[in-house]
């Protein structure tokens, strides 16, 4: 099989020759060809080489568009400073002004970080047609809107004001679906929705005010005909009851979370994680690694992933991130 019908295939609940791998790789993958994150955060090349160079070297079955948050926000007006050994850092466009009517939807095909991306998604596909899955990647209404906030200031707003936080997070998601959209049509068969600050939140929060907005950005991605991933950072098991009535086709899981309860909650998608990423990852030994990937696809079944539960770190030893990507028997 091809990594893409290894991948699409798992999505669909058939049998595999092997479990697909599809580690999430930033930092690690530009160190891996001599570069550094700011040639990969800043140029498209960088990030499709970095990413075919591990595919190829490690046996991963898609290839990534991701780099960091902060694609959008530069494109509504955020300043971007590139760091060699850290994600970029931005300005947020209504950090204390709260009147987002003053900034225009950036066009994703002009704005100079979501083209970026989208060319990305765009040189994946002609390298390689359909060998492989190609992985787009958009913040999620909560998250963006946070990037033009920042943290504090969009926690606060749905503490003290929830209409004002609905109306941002609404005006973000007009931006959110044709960033998707672009990537789609550039070649991308799938899209990741990270929305990290939705772990931050009360249950009541999340489905009152982020959850709804989630439904549409995925209802929008999907009559694309790509598949959705979600990607919520932390532990999100507060959350999973909402999360289970998105329409998603994979959900990521970190470390924290029961993977046992997740796939009770879900049991016709698919699941990708939860390996710690540092004490499992990062600090692991590859008998252990295999160990705990082995343990958690007999946790969770099929319809499975071979993933930690967030980013490969940097520094990780390659023949650690080789056991995690080790072909590992389908069991029917």
């Amino acid at each position: 099989m091809t990594p893409y019908e290894r991948y699409v295939e798992t999505l669909k609940g058939n049998k595999v020759d092997f479990i697909c791998r599809t580690p999430i790789l930033m930092q690690y993958a530009a160190e891996f060809i001599g570069s550094d994150y700011a040639a990969f955060a800043s140029d498209y090349k960088t990030l499709v080489e970095a990413n075919i160079k591990c595919a190829e070297f490690f046996g991963i079955d898609q290839l990534s568009c991701i780099s960091d948050p902060y694609r959008e926000t530069q494109g509504f007006g955020s300043e971007i400073e590139y760091m060699k050994k850290s994600p970029p850092r931005s300005t947020h466009p209504l950090g204390e002004d709260k009147d987002f009517n003053r900034l225009t939807h950036p066009n994703p095909l002009t704005a100079e970080r979501m083209l970026d991306r989208v060319n990305a998604a765009r040189l994946y596909r002609e390298k390689f047609g359909y060998e492989y899955s190609v992985l787009g990647w958009v913040e999620g209404p909560a998250s963006s809107a946070a990037t033009l906030r920042d943290t504090t200031n969009f926690l606060m707003d749905m503490a003290l004001d929830e209409q004002y936080a609905g109306d941002l997070m609404d005006f973000c998601l007009e931006t959110c679906i044709s960033f998707a959209k672009a990537q789609v049509e550039a070649g991308a068969d799938t899209i990741g929705i990270g929305d990290a600050i939705a772990s931050q939140v009360s249950p009541d929060f999340y489905e009152n005010l982020i959850l709804p907005r989630e439904k549409k950005l995925v209802d929008a991605i999907k009559e694309t005909g790509a598949y959705v991933k979600l990607h919520i950072c932390g532990n999100i098991t507060h959350l999973l009851n909402g999360i289970s009535t998105l329409n998603i086709d994979i959900l990521d899981v970190d470390h924290m979370v029961d993977f046992a309860k997740v796939r009770s909650l879900f049991p016709n998608i698919t699941l990708s994680g939860n390996i710690d990423p540092v004490s499992g990852v990062l600090n692991g030994t590859p008998e252990l690694i295999r160990e705990k990937v082995l343990a958690d696809y007999k946790l969770v079944g099929n319809r499975y992933l071979v993933n930690a539960g967030c980013e490969i770190p940097s520094g990780t030893p390659n023949e650690n991130l080789k056991a995690l990507c080790e072909p590992m028997e389908y069991i029917s």
